[in-house]
């Protein structure tokens, strides 16, 4: 591999989502990137540049997943410069009656998944004294909020966790860079909506339409498109010296100000957004 090539994993990587426009990023800037995601979404890596995009089986929810496929990179490139942890999943419904069972996939797959993919990378990175580590936060990592409970504290973690692998990796000469998108259109959405089907609510029957409503909030007309999201991110951590955060997006000025303002207030945005004012 060329030295002056930078080689760049991306995981969650179908078409359709934020990590296939990552992808699609780098090989615009002249890096060799492997686009990874699960074996059964392989087939969705499609359309990229052959020459500057391979596709790569890599499940980050599995140790033996993730070690070999930064193995294969590693046996193939000598080195990683860049990972991007864009893999993720929607959890939406209320905390007191959703299943265990998704809440605990959200988790595995939102934050233990890109700390396992830090964990086998940052070795190779570290011996090297060089690379950089990309973790994807949001911005309901910083204002959590109703129907998203799941979602939102899995990102709060991946905050929490990119704040102390960035002072603790300095040493090493490996940089982190946490990501904080706002609301941007890609398949998330969509996903976050058919999952809704599955699921019965009993004390929250009569919510059914809003939290329908905060499965596809980020997907309004006014959302940033993923393509113009990815080429920013991708231009800055390309940078001789990348920042330690990228917010950018969509609804992010108004995440801002709701950071700042008051609980009470915060409260009664959501409340009234949500419609979770009147008592049933």
């Amino acid at each position: 591999m060329e030295e002056e090539k930078k080689v760049v994993l991306v995981t969650g990587s179908a078409k359709g989502g934020i990590g296939y426009e990552y992808c699609k990023a780098f090989a615009e800037q002249n890096c060799y990137v492997f686009a990874s995601d699960l074996h059964s979404r392989l087939h969705e890596i499609v359309g990229l540049p052959p020459e500057k995009v391979e596709s790569l089986e890599l499940n980050v929810s599995s140790d033996e997943s993730v070690t070999s496929g930064i193995s294969t990179i590693i046996a193939k490139c000598g080195r990683i410069d860049i990972v991007v942890n864009n893999a993720g999943v929607g959890c939406t419904g209320p905390l007191a009656e959703l299943r265990l069972e998704a809440i605990r996939k959200a988790w595995e797959i939102n934050t233990l998944g890109q700390l396992r993919v830090v964990q086998q990378v940052v070795p190779h990175m570290a011996a090297r004294r060089s690379g950089c580590i990309v973790n994807i936060g949001s911005v309901v990592g910083r204002v959590p909020t109703p129907w998203a409970g799941p979602y939102c504290f899995s990102k709060a973690a991946v905050h929490a966790m990119s704040h102390t692998l960035r002072v603790e990796l300095r040493p090493f000469g490996v940089d982190v860079v946490l990501v904080v998108p706002g609301a941007i259109r890609s398949n998330l959405g969509l996903a976050n909506v058919d999952r809704l089907g599955s699921e019965t609510w009993r004390l929250y029957k009569d919510f059914g339409e809003s939290i329908a409503e905060r499965a596809k909030a980020s997907q309004s007309g006014k959302a940033t498109d993923a393509g113009m999201f990815a080429r920013h991110v991708v231009k800055k951590v390309l940078t001789t010296k990348p920042p330690k955060q990228i917010v950018h997006g969509h609804m992010t000025g108004l995440f801002k100000l709701l950071e700042w303002s008051p609980l009470w207030v915060r409260d009664l945005f959501f409340s009234k957004r949500f419609k979770i004012l009147r008592r049933v």
